[in-house]
């Protein structure tokens, strides 16, 4: 028998001692500075159960070796003030940012080989001569030409895209620029040449690839927020089938399998409940940090955490189709849109492209007949073509973009429209839905004065409406059994009308149904009865208000509840402009006329009846809690209960647009500065590459002000 070799029986071991042992990630967004990481570390060092916890201040994440629930920790870290999230570690791991991987790999290998033909310039520019000199230019050549080959790549892949298809874009002539630089110091070096520019194609392919990574890793900023809810995916769940329950990959589940949820774990997939009671966190979604209570039958969303005793769901959704996952899928397609301006700045460097040729090659042709030195003119005409790559003014917007939708997701809003933060910027007023957006609805019946049909009834009649009033009579109805309806047909803001036992039943407004009074109005048969229901503001509503119309945003209000309500409720917010009993199809053309007069709208609404007015609106925004085709329609989606931050929005929409023009000024300063010199022949291939990767640099720090702002 052969005996193991003893690197073999080491392994297993070294590895075990190598690999960390924290078995729990969690994802601390609050986390600033080294004050915070000794705060965080000091403080879950003092939990019983912990043997160690380290912070990553870059990905904002805590690792902690423990047997504790993720959520206790979480809860833990909340009672000094920082708020967090469990993540689920494997999924991180597999969604490494490779993009930015290689960028970063492609920008070392330019920045050694450049630093190690630096050193050999500087003996000749000290005075080296003849075949010293000539040995120098060829060292440099063996290892700038390897390292520009490879490191330019993403450039040079760009710009043969481009060519193929008959255009140029931002990179032609940044390759052409590369190529030419690498090509005549060769030809210098093989031919005796006293000049040789190895070190500013290096320098131009580090200091370009700094610039793209630094945007890249902007443009990241909102991707990595759909990464932490992507880390907050379960993979697998407890399946129960006859009593006896088995782990299944989430892909195996399907609509109507019962899973069991245990203390501490996260909700896989989404359900209703279908044990008594249960007490979960949704702060993830919410923003709330209160357990959530939940009775039989309550809908649960994917990434809640257990918070109570195990229980059972039924699965609605799972995968693809859990809300989790779609907000996730919502994030990157607000970081991928594109808006106006950014538009306008890829014409701006279409045509920029073209111009930076013809200017290229008027300046080589100038240079030669000049001074009749083609070596010479064709070092002026490369320095043209570095100093004037378009970089800035292609970054100017979308840099910008992207760390203001990442700053507006720290601060609970999903934009998910590329033109939305240019819009947000321009409204001049706020339209605000009342019922579910401004109020919540609630009910205080007597549920003793009614028959078990009539409860039955109203419960199947209230489960098939969206409208807020309907939802919240569903709640306070609990676990009434419902009756069996048929023909169900919902009309959007007035009710829900079908049959039941061949009898016609209606729940709906008491204005749809010509009866007097407020509130909702059951009818069964002929025989009708009063439901009727309080209103309490939504958490923040005051504040939204007083917060837009210090930024010069009036409000009007929108309702198709009665005008006694609903001026109740405007005056309760300090809102002049109401207007009540109003159908879906009437606040949509309120919007259009005050669109007609010049007013620019942003509509706040959450329910059906608001959603062709969010789709007509300039600008519109959903709560988290609205209805699918409501947060669809909208370009913002509020993932917190609360409306307090709403300022917020259009301060940073703002802001937006405005340091956008300030970089497409800071491109077109650069520009008028920097064309000159470069023509008249004051900069060199070397100070050309320094020059342009300073400007893109500049304005990407620039748009980074937006996620600093007060």
């Amino acid at each position: 028998m052969t005996a193991a070799c003893p690197a073999c029986v080491a392994a297993p071991a070294a590895i075990e001692v190598a690999l960390p042992k924290a078995a729990v990630q969690l994802s601390v967004p609050s986390v600033r500075c080294a004050a915070c990481i000794g705060a965080i570390e000091s403080h879950l060092a003092q939990v019983p159960g912990i043997q160690s916890a380290r912070v990553n201040l870059s990905q904002k994440r805590v690792a902690v070796e423990t047997d504790l629930p993720p959520a206790e920790i979480a809860k833990s870290l909340e009672q000094i003030g920082y708020e967090a999230f469990p993540l689920n570690a494997a999924a991180l791991g597999s969604r490494g940012d490779a993009s930015g991987q290689d960028l970063l790999m492609r920008m070392g290998v330019a920045g050694f080989a450049m630093m190690n033909v630096m050193l050999l310039s500087v003996a000749v520019w000290s005075g080296a001569s003849g075949a010293t000199r000539d040995l120098f230019h060829l060292i440099s050549a063996g290892i700038a030409l390897p390292a520009v080959l490879f490191s330019a790549q993403p450039f040079f892949q760009n710009a043969w895209r481009a060519l193929k298809v008959g255009r140029l874009n931002m990179d032609v002539p940044i390759s052409l620029a590369i190529l030419l630089a690498s090509g005549m110091s060769l030809y210098e070096s093989l031919h005796g040449g006293h000049h040789a520019y190895f070190d500013a194609a290096l320098s131009l392919t580090f200091f370009l690839l700094i610039g793209r990574y630094l945007e890249q890793r902007t443009r990241s900023a909102a991707h990595s927020a759909a990464k932490e809810l992507s880390a907050l995916e379960e993979h697998t769940a407890q399946r129960m089938l006859g009593g006896i329950s088995e782990v299944v990959p989430i892909a195996d589940l399907r609509e109507g399998d019962t899973i069991l949820v245990t203390t501490g774990a996260r909700v896989p997939a989404d359900g209703r409940l279908l044990t008594a009671t249960a007490h979960t966190d949704r702060s993830f979604l919410t923003g709330e940090s209160d357990p959530i209570a939940h009775d039989v039958g309550a809908t649960l969303n994917a990434g809640e955490i257990n918070l109570g005793a195990p229980f059972e769901l039924c699965v609605d959704a799972s995968g693809t189709n859990t809300r989790l996952h779609q907000i996730t899928q919502l994030i990157e397609t607000a970081e991928n849109a594109r808006n106006r301006y950014t538009s306008l700045a890829d014409r701006a460097a279409r045509i920029y492209a073209p111009g930076v040729h013809l200017l290229a090659a008027l300046t080589f042709a100038g240079w030669v007949i000049a001074s009749g030195d083609i070596r010479h003119a064709l070092n002026v005409s490369i320095a043209v073509l570095i100093i004037t790559c378009p970089c800035a003014l292609g970054l100017a917007v979308p840099a910008v973009s992207t760390a203001a939708i990442s700053r507006l997701y720290r601060l609970g809003f999903l934009v998910k429209s590329g033109t939305a933060l240019e819009r947000l910027a321009e409204v001049d007023s706020l339209v605000f839905d009342k019922t579910g957006t401004l109020t919540k609805p609630g009910f205080d019946l007597d549920l003793t004065r009614f028959s078990r049909e009539e409860l039955s009834v109203m419960k199947a009649l209230s489960q098939a409406s969206s409208h807020p009033l309907s939802k919240a009579l569903s709640n306070f109805l609990g676990d009434i059994t419902p009756a069996e309806l048929t023909d169900l047909e919902e009309v959007k803001g007035a009710g829900v009308r079908a049959k039941f036992g061949g009898r016609p039943v209606t729940l709906g407004r008491a204005s749809w149904l010509s009866q007097s009074g407020s509130g909702l109005i059951l009818k069964i048969g002929e025989a009708s009865r009063s439901l009727p229901y309080s209103e309490s503001l939504t958490e923040g509503a005051i504040e939204a208000v007083e917060g837009t119309q210090a930024l010069g945003l009036p409000s009007v209000v929108l309702s198709g509840d009665t005008p006694l309500k609903t001026r109740s409720i405007a005056d309760r917010l300090g809102i002049d402009d109401w207007h009540a009993q109003v159908s879906p199809e009437e606040k949509s053309n309120l919007i259009a006329e005050s669109s007609d007069q010049g007013q620019l709208s942003c509509m706040v609404g959450d329910g059906l009846n608001d959603t062709v007015a969010l789709a007509s609106a300039h600008a519109s925004v959903a709560p988290g809690s609205a209805l699918d085709a409501a947060r669809s329609a909208s370009d913002v989606v509020l993932l917190r209960g609360s409306l307090e931050k709403l300022p917020q929005l259009f301060r940073t929409a703002r802001m937006a647009v405005r340091l956008s023009k300030q970089n497409f000024a800071i491109a077109a300063l650069y520009n008028a500065i920097a064309i000159p010199i470069a023509v008249a022949g004051y900069a060199t291939p070397l100070m050309a590459a320094l020059a342009m990767s300073f400007s893109s640099i500049t304005v990407i720090f620039n748009a980074a002000r937006v996620g600093v702002q007060k």
